[in-house]
């Protein structure tokens, strides 16, 4: 079972999003079959049966042992990622896209470049995974409190002054093997998490 999977497929993202299947993907985080899950789930079985052959045709899910039982062979299945992430690439003809609204201050461009990082991410974990390589990455996260809004506003002058100069000292278009890397830093109020 992988970490994460960025689901990329329209259909596959359609499947994931019905609440029914959502809750299997859930459940399945521990291996199970059909007739485990409907008990768990309040189901009839033939139904989580539909569901879990939904998931599987998109590989969501995946079988990981068929037993006999009676006469009948159970299929013990897994999903396929304790984690799943919807890409922009699921919605391409809508997806955002920074170029629309450039200014940098504004929640529509944030959220655009963030659209595009998962996106990109996402592939470079699928092509990783085909690959059986790791991906070269690296983020911060954390949180800073401001004491006014002219406090904020000098703190993003100065980090995009500070994240300008070391653009320009590493920086080298002239290197042969070299490999562009994108670089997103972001400011936002923080999210209290909901007890």
């Amino acid at each position: 079972m992988q970490d994460i999977v960025v689901i990329e497929d329209p259909a596959a993202a359609e499947v994931s999003l019905d609440p029914i299947r959502a809750r299997l993907l859930a459940e399945l985080s521990e291996p199970g079959s059909a007739t485990m899950l409907a008990a768990r789930v309040g189901l009839p079985r033939q139904k989580v049966n539909y569901h879990l052959k939904t998931l599987e045709a998109h590989g969501l899910v995946e079988m990981i042992e068929e037993r006999r039982k009676g006469n009948v062979n159970e299929r013990i299945m897994r999903a396929t990622a304790a984690s799943y992430v919807i890409s922009p690439t699921a919605l391409a003809s809508v997806e955002p896209d920074p170029a629309r609204s450039p200014d940098q201050l504004s929640v529509s461009w944030l959220l655009a470049v963030a659209a595009r990082l998962v996106r990109d991410v996402g592939a470079l974990i699928t092509g990783a995974a085909q690959a059986r390589k790791r991906v070269a990455t690296f983020a911060i996260d954390g949180e800073v409190r401001f004491a006014s809004a002219a406090d904020r506003a000098a703190f993003a002058e100065e980090l995009a002054g500070a994240v300008t100069a070391l653009v320009s000292k590493y920086h080298d278009e002239s290197a042969a093997h070299g490999r562009d890397h994108r670089i997103v830093v972001a400011v936002h109020p923080s999210m209290r998490e909901a007890r």
